[in-house]
């Protein structure tokens, strides 16, 4: 049985009120990495052009868009809650909503050492589009990564 099937994902909007929760869910889920504060985080969600999504206390993401292209900025699932497909589930809302934005291309940094993070993106149609030399602080390169997206968002089955 693939349990990835088994995950019916059910996103909130994310909203300033939530930057705790997305906080704590972003530092839970890289300990000892870089992660963003309730406040940065409850900023950038009062910005026009930024949307994030939520699967309370398991898994965010956070995307900035403008014109037809969109970051995303953080995706992050707790330790926890992996292994079940929520990670590719909330990239794939991510990505269809910004499609009902008018995005028609999606960039994201990934560490070049994250084999699960690189593994996840590149089974969703990403590909490397550049590299940032030493970006992180602990001396890993970031990989940009590209992905036009389909014009028309999906429709439910």
């Amino acid at each position: 049985m693939n349990v990835t099937r088994l995950f019916r994902p059910a996103f909130l909007d994310a909203e300033p009120s939530h930057a705790e929760s997305l906080a704590a869910i972003h530092a839970a889920a890289s300990p000892g990495g870089e992660h963003w504060s309730a406040d940065v985080i409850a900023t950038l969600l009062d910005l026009p052009g930024v949307f994030g999504l939520l699967d309370p206390a398991r898994a965010m993401v956070l995307v900035r868009y403008g014109a037809d292209q969109a970051e995303i900025l953080a995706l992050a699932v707790l330790p926890s809650a992996r292994r079940v497909g929520r990670a590719r589930a909330l990239l794939a809302a991510a990505e269809e909503r910004a499609k009902l934005k008018g995005v028609r291309e999606m960039f994201l940094e990934v560490g070049a050492s994250n084999a699960a993070a690189r593994a996840l993106y590149g089974g969703a149609g990403y590909r490397e589009a550049g590299r940032r030399r030493r970006y992180y602080r602990d001396g890993d390169d970031a990989l940009v990564l590209h992905k036009l997206l389909t014009t028309a968002p999906a429709t439910a089955a």
